[in-house]
């Protein structure tokens, strides 16, 4: 009877060690793939942008904005390799209107962004079937700008930041703003930051024969870069 309390015990700590005690494996780097609007040469924020993620360690690769439906695929797929890397998609104007757009897919992808962030869209106005944070920069007085609102199978968070009282800014320098990028840097190096793995529980004691009544405790091409070139050269 003894032999068989001891041999039961044994076996519920090594249960337990299976069961909780496995660290759950590191997400994958983040990557961040931002869009480019009008005729690609408006909006080379994005690329300014692109450039401090990097020097920061976050790789982010800029696009025209007519490619979002590859950036999604491209980025959906690396994600699914990468552990689940976190995706975040950032856009201007038309840019930001395709950053919506890939946001979209990539949630029916079963991948979605954990980040989206916009600067000015102008023709989208509204965020349908997705998932993650949005992030909408946006001035209504401009003559461009658009305010966001979730639509129909919206599951995730949005934030519009009207700027119309910024006079310095427009729709053409407000993707540059470097208050706007220590922002969005700050937001994704969050997203960076991996928690500490749980340190395995300790085991049970086993408890001695003399003692077998007691009760037991249970313990994403960027700025510079050939790659950002080779995407970038299409119009929109």
């Amino acid at each position: 009877m003894k032999l068989s309390l001891r041999f039961a015990m044994a076996l519920f700590a090594a249960l337990f060690l299976i069961a909780t005690g496995r660290p759950a494996a590191a997400q994958g780097t983040p990557h961040v793939y931002l869009m480019r609007g009008l005729a690609n040469v408006f909006s080379y924020g994005m690329d300014d942008l692109a450039a401090k993620l990097n020097a920061r360690g976050i790789p982010a690769t800029v696009y025209e904005y007519g490619q979002w439906e590859q950036v999604a695929a491209q980025a959906s797929a690396v994600s699914r390799a990468d552990r689940n890397s976190p995706i975040i998609i950032i856009g201007h104007s038309l840019g930001a209107d395709a950053a919506v757009e890939a946001g979209e897919r990539l949630t029916a992808l079963g991948t979605p962004a954990k980040l989206v962030v916009t600067f000015d869209p102008v023709g989208v106005t509204t965020v349908g079937r997705a998932s993650g944070r949005f992030v909408n920069y946006y001035q209504s007085n401009n003559g461009y700008g658009k305010r966001l609102a979730s639509g129909p199978g919206f599951r995730g968070t949005l934030v519009n930041r009207n700027l119309d009282a910024v006079t310095a800014l427009d729709h053409f320098n407000i993707e540059k703003s470097p208050m706007l990028h220590a922002e969005v840097v700050a937001s994704v190096q969050a997203l960076k930051a991996r928690p500490k793995p749980k340190p395995a529980p300790a085991a049970p004691a086993v408890t001695p024969a003399s003692q077998a009544g007691a009760p037991v405790a249970a313990p994403t091409p960027a700025a510079g870069e050939r790659a950002a070139t080779n995407t970038s050269q299409k119009a929109m």
